[in-house]
């Protein structure tokens, strides 16, 4: 019985190697060259590759060769969107975004069509880096998520779009504030305001807006523009009235015999009567 179950599980074994000789493909001292497999074979091998491997680039040769070997094939269009997901996934995001844009020159009508336009606005988000660097790809990213959610509203790539456009958007209005805290350490109280002024004016929609008008209410109290400190402080008030930011504010304007209250003439006024009394026009 014990030699019967023995045979079994060499048996098993056996069967176990060839499945795998099988599934790993190309490899071993007879190998064929590629041009003696099919299409869709040399293309199943770059998705098990792409797939498994930690490096992306075997994977990519496989899908650049289904193209060499059958450019008119439906899988030499299938192997280059996987391209560009190849390039992406080891981070070579230039040429990522090169076989993205190059598919929509060929199938620009294709079902991939939209994925291979996210892969493009994908590369640059990805890219983004540490709030305290350049953020001129964030710009970039912000253009080409726009470009998914308007050209393709409705794919489910247009709703990962506005979410990363969203978040994108805060890193542009990170990078505002960052400066004009720095600006704002050192008593430059002009620079900063120009910083916390874009923040109120170009992303308002922004987790940073209430902070941004907090830090406006300092920096007026400081250069002594009284009116432009209470109307940013109104503003925070009747929009964010529960943060930590207005109570910082609040106790700023009265420690000096003053309160929240729109009296500006100047830029927060237009400011005011968008975010208070809704009137944009």
């Amino acid at each position: 019985m014990a030699g019967v179950k023995a045979s079994a599980w060499f048996l098993g074994m056996a069967l176990l190697a060839v499945s795998l000789a099988g599934c790993s493909g190309f490899r071993g001292n007879n190998e064929k060259p590629l041009e003696a497999y099919s299409a869709e074979e040399i293309y199943k091998q770059g998705r098990l590759k792409l797939e498994t491997e930690r490096k992306p680039d075997e994977a990519i040769h496989y899908f650049q060769e289904v193209e060499r070997l059958y450019p008119y094939s439906e899988y030499a269009k299938r192997a280059l969107i996987m391209q560009a997901l190849g390039y992406h996934k080891g981070k070579k995001y230039e040429e990522a975004r090169a076989a993205s844009q190059r598919y929509l020159d060929l199938y620009p009508g294709d079902e991939e069509a939209p994925y291979a336009l996210y892969l493009i606005a994908l590369s640059f988000y990805d890219q983004i880096d540490e709030v305290g660097r350049d953020q001129g790809v964030t710009f970039q990213a912000l253009q080409g998520m726009r470009d998914v959610i308007n050209t393709y509203p409705d794919s489910d790539y247009a709703r990962s779009a506005r979410l990363k456009f969203d978040l994108a958007f805060d890193h542009l209005a990170a990078k505002e504030m960052e400066i004009g805290r720095y600006y704002l350490q050192r008593r430059n109280y002009t620079a900063a305001i120009n910083r916390f002024r874009t923040v109120v004016q170009d992303y308002q929609t922004t987790s940073y807006t209430a902070e941004a008008l907090h830090r406006l209410t300092e920096c007026y109290l400081a250069l002594g523009f009284t009116d432009d400190a209470q109307t940013s402080a109104a503003i925070l008030g009747f929009n964010y009235q529960s943060s930590p930011f207005y109570e910082d504010s609040f106790r700023l304007l009265k420690g000096s015999g003053l309160a929240p209250e729109a009296k500006s003439d100047g830029w927060l006024s237009k400011i005011y009567r968008q975010m208070v009394r809704g009137e944009w026009i």
